[in-house]
């Protein structure tokens, strides 16, 4: 497969930084297209970057902005992607609504230099990382996380890092030549601990 076959996406979080330095670092990587895949896509602490004026300075700096909360948000209404109250990213990524979202990502992604943004600072503590690009993974796609300094950490790297941080070890199921039962194992650990729990559920967690 050549290049030219490959889609390209980045991903960054707006974490506190200011208006500015969110669009320096937009502009640094040339994205021209910024997709939201924040739930709710509001910030109590960060309100320069609740979603109606994040979308208007996106567009007085001739970057587009697109809403996909709705479909590949960390959160979902839908019973059916909960377990006891939490959220599973496994039953969400079977959803028929996400595989949407992630259709229509992909589109966008041919069309522009596309970034998708969240609020966490480091991709690993994001469903962005953890949910959306790893079902990507299994799609010609090349993902770069342009991280808090503007530095680009590749998906694979990613990984890697989560690997470690997760402190998996080898087992006798891991025989598979690329370290994926490894890397299966630290994603569904790490999706266990970021995933989102109901109040009520979160209330119970305190009290045990």
């Amino acid at each position: 497969m050549n290049d030219a076959e490959i889609e390209s996406l980045y991903t960054v979080g707006h974490s506190s930084h200011t208006w500015d330095e969110l669009a320096g670092l937009l502009r640094r990587h040339a994205i021209a297209a910024v997709v939201d895949v924040r739930s709710s896509p509001y910030s109590r602490y960060c309100p320069q970057f609740n979603r109606e004026g994040l979308a208007a300075g996106l567009g007085a700096a001739h970057i587009e902005y697109v809403f996909m909360g709705d479909v590949l948000g960390a959160r979902s209404d839908d019973p059916a992607c909960c377990i006891d109250g939490r959220v599973s990213f496994a039953k969400m990524a079977e959803s028929p609504c996400f595989s949407d979202g992630i259709e229509r990502l992909r589109r966008k992604m041919r069309e522009r230099r596309t970034a998708i943004l969240c609020s966490e600072k480091d991709p690993l503590e994001c469903h962005r990382a953890i949910l959306i690009c790893r079902h990507l993974r299994q799609f010609p796609v090349r993902i770069q996380h342009i991280l808090e300094d503007g530095r680009l950490e590749s998906h694979p790297e990613a990984e890697s890092r989560l690997v470690r941080q997760r402190r998996i070890e080898p087992s006798l199921f891991d025989a598979d030549p690329g370290g994926e039962g490894l890397i299966r194992r630290a994603y569904d650990a790490q999706a266990e601990r970021i995933a989102y729990r109901s109040e009520s559920e979160t209330a119970l967690a305190k009290d045990l």
